[in-house]
């Protein structure tokens, strides 16, 4: 059967129920086209390296190292895949599933900030052994011996290609864990979702259709982490379920200059690709005129903001940054999705103007989702994420598990074949998250946490339910004070703050001079931006303008305003601000406070 062409797709075989099949497939239908391409931008500037696998080598590397797992590890046992970003960290995924154990996605440990985190993923789930590269094995060996962690130690690119000439791959149950999928939030408490090999196929093709790229000829690209559940399933899940090309780069190489993520997305016509908010910004502030030159970026088939809430003026500045470069206008997909969920739950399809929401700003935290014409002062600006592919969403009150109408704000349930399993080893959590039940409706429903409404049939997500600050009975969604205290003024750092909630009783920053927060009150903890000249740095005028701000906007008054220098306020794995973990630091008294730091 001859192969297609570079970039494109026939349907994705529907009888396949997991990815090493699916694999099997593409080697045996098209074993010489292009699989996995990673650009390595190790040398300065735009110029990069390419490395190329075909469907057939792919497939040989995976059963090759599947097979040295299999002589390591037994089925159903755990391997964590501590690979640098690249077609080695797919292969090493690809190989634990294929020898029927259960893959652990996670980082090296040279991430930065990251290795308490690390440490203590992989003591919950116990992995019987370590999949790494030559490149790092000296870092990962020297990383478990310093926490005492005796897992065995597998070089994946050291597995000779013969490994697995004798070596027939079991069958696994597709209803059976294929891999765990820890979220990016608690260090101290990581939290690891069962996926099966049923919801991670189910869910790659639920993806395809809702962008398009089961009857388009794309190509992904991605340079989000494969160890996140978004990167993994759009760069290694849905490109090997529906036969496609995926291109890879290193996150790093991404935010060290941004351009060159653009550059890949003009060196391959059709390409689909995703990104968090605060990429697109990046972009738009940071790509110089001489950065564009030569980019084309008309034949770009969609770019994917999963952030919550997506921000419609996000879209405008990278639109209007790059229209000279052929940008089109309807490129844009706001989309949804957690990892309970395996990823995806909902999407605007490209092709298709971005779906705009102006809602009072009062309404929306009383629970009501009442529009205003569009550049009101009391609106926030919302754009829709789409509707649901292959699964069902319903809007819910969470204190009564009713069902809410259109235009009422409650919180996000799904129902459907991507829903995981469950959390590792966590049955109490296990059955409130995944098994909540609706008032006379059968079934289970998998509880987000997210709060949402449902507008001309479209979902619009506000936040998170355990980040809502409430102050006087008021509810307050915090990305919304972050944006205006941001806003006030030029040395707050942009996406580098969190607001958020402090119980009566508190003194500020956990420390016992001075007075107390007497009731439940908001507190802000910002980093200021870099270069900034000394009238800018004035920090009580700093202060002064992001207190107004709020006030005038939100009718809040901030109990504490902490300015922090840059690179302070703590990230997740995925690149985003975590406020769990920002108001954990302020509780304990973590952040210093130099003269004119908070006020």
């Amino acid at each position: 059967m001859p192969a297609h062409a570079p970039g494109t797709s026939s349907a994705a075989p529907g009888h396949l129920a997991t990815l090493p099949a699916h694999l099997a497939h593409w080697a045996q239908l098209a074993p010489d086209r292009p699989a996995f391409t990673f650009v390595d931008h190790s040398a300065s500037g735009l110029r990069a390296s390419h490395r190329t696998l075909t469907w057939r080598r792919v497939e040989i590397r995976t059963r090759a190292v599947a097979a040295r797992l299999a002589d390591t590890v037994a089925p159903g046992e755990r391997v964590a895949v501590l690979s640098p970003q690249g077609i080695d960290y797919a292969i090493g995924f690809l190989a634990a599933l294929t020898a029927g154990t259960v893959a652990v996605p996670m980082f090296t440990p040279d991430l930065p900030g990251h290795g308490d985190r690390l440490a203590g993923v992989l003591d919950d789930a116990q992995p019987s052994a370590v999949l790494t590269t030559s490149a790092a094995a000296e870092t990962v060996g020297a990383f478990l011996d310093a926490h005492g962690l005796r897992h065995r130690l597998i070089v994946s690119d050291f597995v000779p290609d013969n490994q697995a000439d004798a070596w027939q791959p079991p069958t696994p149950d597709e209803r059976s864990t294929a891999y765990l999928q820890y979220s990016s939030g608690s260090t101290r408490f990581p939290t690891g979702v069962e996926i099966s090999h049923a919801n991670v196929v189910t869910n790659a093709r639920q993806a395809l259709t809702a962008y398009g790229a089961d009857d388009l000829r794309v190509t992904m690209v991605g340079w989000l982490p494969l160890y996140h559940d978004m990167g993994l399933v759009l760069s290694v899940a849905a490109p090997v379920v529906g036969g496609l090309l995926s291109v890879l780069m290193d996150p790093l190489a991404f935010l060290r200059r941004p351009a060159r993520w653009l550059h890949l997305l003009s060196q391959n016509p059709g390409a689909l690709s995703a990104a968090p908010n605060f990429a697109y910004d990046y972009c738009a502030a940071v790509v110089t005129d001489e950065d564009k030159a030569g980019l084309r970026l008309d034949r770009v088939a969609g770019l994917i903001n999963g952030s919550e809430p997506v921000r419609p003026e996000t879209a405008d500045r990278f639109g209007a940054a790059f229209a000279g470069q052929g940008l089109p206008a309807d490129i844009h997909c706001p989309s949804y999705g957690l990892a309970e969920a395996t990823v995806f739950v909902s999407a605007h399809r490209p092709g298709q103007p971005l779906r705009r929401y102006a809602l009072d700003r009062e309404a929306l935290a009383a629970g009501k989702a009442l529009r205003l014409p569009p550049g009101d002062p009391a609106a926030v600006l919302l754009a829709g994420c789409g509707e649901p592919v292959g699964q069902a969403v319903r809007i819910v009150d969470p204190a009564t598990a009713t069902v809410l109408p259109a235009g009422e704000v409650g919180e996000i349930w799904v129902q459907g074949p991507n829903v995981g399993r469950g959390y590792l080893e966590r049955g109490p959590q296990t059955r409130k998250t995944f098994h909540a039940r609706l008032a006379h409706t059968p079934g289970h429903w998998l509880r987000t946490g997210d709060l949402g409404t449902v507008l001309d049939g479209q979902l619009l997500v506000t936040g998170r339910l355990k980040d809502l600050i409430i102050v006087d009975g008021r509810n307050h969604y915090p990305q919304d004070v972050e944006g205006t205290a941001q806003a006030a003024h030029p040395a707050i750092r942009p996406d580098r703050l969190a607001a958020f909630a402090v119980p009566a009783g508190h003194a500020p920053g956990g420390t016992t001079a001075g007075a107390t927060i007497a009731a439940e009150g908001a507190v802000i903890v910002a980093e200021q931006a870099r270069g900034l000249d000394v009238s800018a740095r004035d920090l009580k005028k700093v202060a002064a303008a992001v207190r107004a701000a709020v006030s005038a906007r939100h009718g809040l008054r901030l109990a504490d305003l902490v300015l922090v220098p840059p690179g302070t306020v703590p990230r997740t794995s995925s690149g985003k601000v975590s406020r769990t973990l920002t108001r954990a630091r302020y509780l304990d008294g973590s952040y210093e406070r130099p003269e004119g730091g908070t006020a």
